[in-house]
C-alpha cells in the first residue's frame, strides 16, 4: 500500500541555480527509483531561516508530495543526511485531510497560473 507523504528540504544558499535543481533531481530520482510516485513539486526559492543553520541564514526550500511505501521514507531521509548541500528536511506522512488540503492547494495555485497566463 502507497502511502501519502510530504517532504520538505532545504539546500545551502551557495549553490548555483544548476547545482540546486541537480539536488532535487537526485532526490526524485531516489523517490521514483523505489517504486514512489511523485505528485507535485514546488521550489519556494531562497528565503531566510528563522535561525541561523550552520553559520548560514538562508536557504533554497523545495517541496515534494509524493505516493510509496513506507520503507522508502527511511532510504530518502538516509539520502538527506548523507548530501552536504541539504541543510535541513523534513518528511510527514499526510493524514486523509492533510490530502484533501494539499489537493485544494495545488488545485487554487494550478487556477492562479492559468489566470496568469491568460
Amino acid at each position: 500500500m502507497l502511502n501519502h507523504y510530504e517532504t520538505v528540504f532545504i539546500v545551502t544558499p551557495v549553490l548555483s541555480e544548476a547545482q540546486m535543481k541537480e539536488a532535487v533531481e537526485k532526490f526524485t530520482g531516489v523517490i521514483t527509483g523505489k517504486g514512489g510516485e511523485i505528485i507535485n513539486e514546488e521550489n519556494w526559492g531562497l528565503r531566510k531561516l528563522a535561525y541561523p543553520i550552520q553559520k548560514k541564514s538562508t536557504g533554497f526550500f523545495n517541496l515534494i508530495e509524493f505516493r510509496a511505501p513506507g520503507e522508502l521514507v527511511r532510504t530518502l531521509e538516509i539520502e538527506y543526511k548523507r548530501d552536504e548541500r541539504v541543510i535541513r528536511f523534513l518528511t510527514t506522512r499526510l493524514d486523509k485531510y492533510a490530502s484533501e488540503y494539499a489537493e485544494k492547494r495545488r488545485n487554487k495555485k494550478e487556477s492562479a497560473v492559468k489566470v496568469a497566463e491568460e
